[in-house]
């Protein structure tokens, strides 16, 4: 029997999205453990498993956001599929090879079918983590991975009786993540897998920083020197505090000089197309370029406007002599 658990902040999102994906999703004989949130999504979750636990038939336990919605008919045939290999633990359908923080997009990121569906475009579906997608490793196009986007997880049978969520971590930061370097630091597998999602979700990735970056430094002490397969290049947590500030003031900097560059850049074009402006064959072949610029707007249908065709005319005479 695979399981379904959801934490429902609002009702009316889970029935739309959540709601519609496990009506699709579920088999006949799936649990479905829809409940209220009671907390952070960690004890939530936490009492989802504690209650799915005693199940003697549990074959998989999916953990889905109420706003996202399964599009896979052949969702449970696949999570069958993958749980065949007793080592692995957690499945989901996006994550990352060479993740060491709560930001593993930072990571080498590995995905197939996720969709972010945007209501603030008119609910347009877009490839999630496109900006990413050149990173793409590979020698890991879908399996094992080193952590999974926990909008979507799905927990083997050892899973739910071995683990539990870190509730002491942000109410919405970290915990899968966390969750994940559990499974790995007990040696079993995290496994990213070809399941249609869609995540209904604004593209605002962070919309509290400050609890962010609080996350981020809880699950960073916490696994300080003993990341599953993470090498510690510097012992001296202090040192490495340093280097970060250093190195977020060199990007602020680099990024200023750009900004400068590009300043100066647009500065420098605009004199040069001012001297070029001024130039006798310029003035010249002006009523030239008006009768070029009118006969074209005529084919086209549409009225000319000196004005808007200012800066392309030079383009209609070709270069000055």
């Amino acid at each position: 029997m695979i399981a379904f658990g959801c934490s429902i902040t609002t009702p009316e999102v889970y029935e739309t999205y959540a709601g519609q994906g496990l009506d699709l999703a579920a088999e006949s004989d799936s649990a479905v453990f829809a409940h209220a949130a009671v907390g952070s999504i960690a004890r939530t979750y936490n009492l989802i498993l504690d209650e799915v636990a005693d199940s003697g038939d549990l074959e998989a336990l999916v953990l889905v956001h109420e706003d996202a919605e399964i599009t896979d008919d052949e969702f449970c045939a696949k999570l069958r599929r993958v749980l065949c290999d007793p080592d692995v633990a957690v499945i989901g359908c996006v994550g990352a090879v060479g993740a060491s923080t709560i930001a593993w997009w930072e990571g080498s990121v590995t995905w197939e079918a996720f969709a972010r569906c945007c209501a603030e475009y008119d609910a347009a579906e877009i490839p999630d983590l496109s900006w990413n997608g050149q990173k793409l490793p590979p020698y890991a196009p879908m399996g094992e991975v080193d952590t999974l986007y926990g909008f979507l997880l799905v927990l083997s049978p050892w899973a739910v009786q071995s683990l539990r969520f870190d509730e002491s971590l942000d109410q919405a930061h970290g915990y899968d993540f966390d969750f994940c370097l559990q499974a790995r630091a007990a040696g079993r597998k995290v496994v990213a897998e070809q399941l249609l999602v869609t995540h209904h979700h604004p593209i605002e990735l962070i919309t509290d920083g400050e609890a962010w970056i609080e996350a981020h430094m809880r699950v960073a002490e916490k696994w300080d020197g003993r990341m599953p397969h993470v090498e510690e290049p510097e012992n001296d947590w202090k040192r490495r505090a340093r280097r970060a500030e250093a190195e977020a003031g060199a990007a602020r900097l680099a990024g200023a000089s750009k900004l400068l560059q590009a300043y100066a850049s647009a500065d420098l074009e605009e004199g040069r197309l001012g001297e070029v402006m001024e130039t006798t064959s310029w003035r010249l072949t002006e009523p030239l370029r008006r009768l070029n610029a009118l006969r074209k707007a005529h084919l086209r249908g549409r009225s000319y406007s000196p004005r808007a065709r200012r800066t392309s005319s030079f383009e209609n005479a070709g270069s000055p002599r």
